[in-house]
């Protein structure tokens, strides 16, 4: 899988140009990604060039190499067409549950596991009107707990209204990355931030506004539409 610097950095002229044909759509790295994967990569670099004077050394750079690869995996940021609809979904993902909310509004909650893309985009275009980072605990995005773990709200303002989008830690992520600040205007699957090795995004369709996914579905960010007509 190829693998270029990301649109958040700077890179060659034409490193980033869309793909022709049919080629593989080109993937870049996360923008916060750095801290974790440039450490990771060193040490692999290292005890790899050290393992050809000692063999000896092939003990740590097996694993270092495993790990290297797995963070470039983890953290992949590839491109996307954007689909179709008034609201997408902002994270990669499955459609953990569906409620209804006491003010009308629908929440869809999407589970993010470690083996999927990490970065979230933009359910709607508008302007973010707030980024709130809210402290809590690291239980599993999946227990019914988590509502109360570390994460970072937003509302935008949109042709629907206010649009809020929660991003929550779990148990492994415990870092969240918000890319845009209050006041930034957005389009629609615009990459807005990231979650550190998966979680949970959760989004509020406004009242009125029919839910289009079902419990178990996979969803992709940018792509996959979560309302109905």
């Amino acid at each position: 899988m190829p693998i270029s610097p990301s649109p958040h950095t700077s890179a060659p002229a034409g490193a980033l140009d869309a793909p022709a044909g049919g080629r593989r759509p080109r993937v870049t790295i996360a923008r916060g990604a750095t801290p974790w994967f440039v450490p990771t990569l060193a040490t692999a670099a290292l005890t790899t060039a050290l393992t050809r004077r000692n063999g000896k050394w092939a003990v740590a750079a097996v694993p270092a190499c495993a790990l290297g690869a797995g963070m470039l995996w983890f953290f992949r940021d590839p491109e996307r067409e954007i689909g179709a609809g008034r609201v997408i979904s902002p994270a990669d993902g499955v459609v953990q549950s569906i409620d209804a909310w006491p003010d009308g509004r629908t929440r869809v909650a999407i589970f993010m596991s470690p083996l999927n893309v990490h970065v979230n985009r933009a359910p709607l275009p508008g302007t973010v009107t707030s980024v709130e980072h809210v402290a809590g605990g690291f239980v599993p995005a999946f227990n019914k707990d988590s509502d109360r773990n570390e994460r970072v709200v937003w509302h935008f303002d949109t042709e629907l209204g206010d649009i809020e989008m929660v991003q929550i830690a779990g148990a492994v992520a415990r870092r969240i990355v918000p890319y845009v600040d209050a006041g930034t205007k957005v389009e629609q699957g615009e990459r807005i931030g990231l979650i550190r090795f998966g979680s949970r995004v959760d989004t509020y369709l406004p009242a009125g506004v029919d839910v289009g996914v079902e419990v178990g579905q996979k969803t992709t960010a940018g792509v996959t539409r979560l309302d109905r007509d």
